[in-house]
């Protein structure tokens, strides 16, 4: 069989199986089998061997049963830095790396010291964020916080993948493992799913993602309220904190922002015009 019949035969399976984008993921698993970019796959239409055949098959059964793509080839692209994830660690998204390139524009545009910044990630999950800020910044000191053990074993794993050697990982709860340390920037996407809402999401994400990393309690912000509230005691003066956040959540952030001194408050759209990103910055440091 040849590529291009292959790549229709599993695109049909996946379009039965109820996959979103059953072409985009049947092409992205005849290129990870056969090791060659998907404008190949079209040009060349190469033929696939009977054993060529069966990996493919296999993935595309596991793809099938909703696992998500970025799980079965073991990694996905963010901001140009290839991120190896796996089950216990959250999949970046378009809008994280959204956030990442406004926090580079941000620190670029900002009159921050080039020698001794440092940055810190709350959340890091694979370090997806903190690490585009380590290669954007390699004078900086880039640090990622998170409670999970399985995640920042992959955010250490992805340090070494693209050779990044500006960056620390930490285990612990936010703020709990740099707690005498303040910080340029200080920037989180955390879990912000309302806990009702969980099970509305994609089998992709519910049933295979890790809980914690997505359930933000009851009304999504109980990370917010923990990552705001503690920010100025983290922040350097003229420092700021960044934020992805969920739909309908920027009035009530703002408002928590206000109450803990914020002054400069700015709320960035996503691609789709939703409300996504916050930024905040205090001009004069508490305490």
């Amino acid at each position: 069989m040849n590529s291009i019949d292959k790549l229709k035969e599993a695109k049909g399976i996946l379009s039965n199986a109820g996959i979103e984008n059953p072409e985009r993921d049947a092409e992205s698993a005849l290129s990870h089998c056969l090791g060659i970019e998907r404008v190949i796959l079209y040009r060349d239409n190469p033929e696939i061997s009977d054993e060529m055949n069966m990996q493919i098959d296999a993935l595309i059964k596991r793809r099938s049963g909703r696992e998500p793509l970025q799980y079965i080839l073991g990694y996905t692209e963010f901001h140009g830095l290839k991120i190896k994830v796996g089950p216990g660690v959250l999949i970046p998204r378009p809008e994280t790396e959204l956030l990442a390139e406004e926090a580079i524009t941000a620190i670029a545009n900002c009159k921050l010291q080039k020698l001794n910044c440092k940055f810190l990630d709350l959340c890091t999950g694979s370090g997806c964020i903190a690490l585009t800020l380590a290669k954007a910044f390699p004078d900086a000191q880039v640090y990622g916080t998170d409670m999970s053990a399985d995640a920042l074993g992959y955010a250490g794993e992805n340090a070494e993948l693209n050779n990044i050697k500006n960056i620390t990982f930490l285990k612990g709860d936010l703020f709990k493992p740099v707690k005498d340390m303040q910080f340029d920037m200080i920037i989180s996407n955390p879990p912000y799913i309302r806990k009702d809402d969980m099970k509305l999401l994609q089998p992709e994400i519910r049933d295979w993602e890790p809980v914690a990393a997505l359930d933000g309690g009851e009304d999504g912000l109980d990370y917010y309220r923990k990552i705001i509230s503690g920010a100025g005691d983290h922040l350097k003066e003229n420092g700021f904190l960044m934020l992805e956040i969920g739909m309908g959540q920027s009035d009530p952030i703002r408002e928590m922002a206000e109450d803990e001194g914020f002054n400069n408050i700015q709320i960035l759209k996503d691609y789709a015009g939703i409300d996504r990103i916050v930024k905040l910055k205090m001009h004069k440091r508490h305490g």
